[in-house]
């Protein structure tokens, strides 16, 4: 059995990183999110990491984070290029948007051969998300028919900001943890002491309980999950060109969701006690970078998190 590697979806970076979140460094060593996601995902056993960028961004990339990471943890890049789609289509004039973060994953077809972690550039997942995600791509399964994937879950409270809305995949869970289904809910904020969303822009709420399982993109798939992506990926391109091909996008927790109501695949939702933490706002830069250096005077990370 391969050892299971992560990929990292980076390919939304803009050419040249000018004041994107994803590259804002949150230390004072100039460390960036995905150092302390890298950093984690090694200490639980990951030794290879994948990068999905833009093939025109590989050289500012590699000098942002690229080189310094690659002296601890294998790298390998791979590009999510617009131009990477089956043939008889065609790009639509004026189309730029990539098509998504299931075709972020499909572009790693050629890279992935096992088991494999997917996880956000811009996010911080807490150590926990990578050791349960290892431990559980680690395991021999019987094949009984259906692939099993598995989710990494997160309270909601644990995933807002004080600074505005942000959207959320909220989790149906049903016996032994097995995800049912995930609902986007795409204006989500803190109200009341607890959490609210709104379908409305805003003119009505409703409240969610504080406690309610969401997705915030960790994944744990079989390589097998690349050739269903693919499968999908024509059908995907049928509808959505011709009802907002400027802008549609195939989404990974749409194709997850898919399998799962086809009944050939499930997926065990596996909670984390831990804070996300990330930059939505330009306001939440001081609370992000105040909340790592906590962890570095508890001793979760060195002060100088790569030497």
């Amino acid at each position: 059995m391969d050892r299971p590697v992560l990929v990292i979806m980076a390919a939304g970076m803009g050419s040249r990183y000018g004041g994107l979140k994803q590259i804002d460094p949150v230390d004072p060593q100039g460390n960036i999110i995905m150092d302390y996601s890298i950093y984690d995902a090694a200490l639980a056993g990951f030794k290879k990491v994948i990068f999905v960028i833009k093939k025109e961004n590989l050289q500012d990339f590699k000098e942002a984070i690229g080189d310094r990471v690659s002296q601890f943890i294998e790298t390998e890049y791979v590009f999510q290029e617009l131009s990477d789609i089956p043939e008889g289509f065609s790009i639509p004039e004026g189309r730029v948007k990539p098509w998504g973060t299931g075709h972020a994953v499909l572009s790693c077809r050629h890279a992935v051969s096992g088991p494999f972690a997917v996880i956000n550039a811009d996010d911080y997942y807490g150590r926990e998300a990578f050791r349960l995600a290892y431990e559980f791509l680690s395991q021999e399964r019987q094949d009984d028919n259906k692939a099993h994937y598995m989710m990494v879950g997160y309270d909601l409270m644990k995933t807002l900001t004080e600074n505005g809305y942000v959207s959320r995949g909220i989790c149906s869970i049903g016996e032994n943890d097995m995800l049912q289904g995930v609902v986007e809910r795409t204006r989500i904020i803190k109200k009341d002491g607890g959490a609210a969303f709104s379908e409305d822009e805003g003119k009505t709420w409703t409240m969610l309980p504080s406690e309610t399982t969401v997705s915030m993109n960790v994944w744990g798939f079989p390589a097998s999950f690349l050739g269903e992506l693919e499968a999908r990926f024509s059908d995907f391109l049928e509808k959505g060109l011709k009802d907002n091909p400027l802008k549609c996008e195939m989404y990974l927790p749409f194709i997850v969701e898919e399998l799962l109501l086809a009944g050939k695949a499930d997926v065990k939702v596996m909670k984390t006690p831990d804070q996300w933490f990330g930059v939505t706002y330009k306001e939440d830069k001081p609370s992000v970078m105040e909340a790592f250096q906590k962890l570095k005077d508890a001793g979760v990370y060195p002060q100088g998190l790569w030497k």
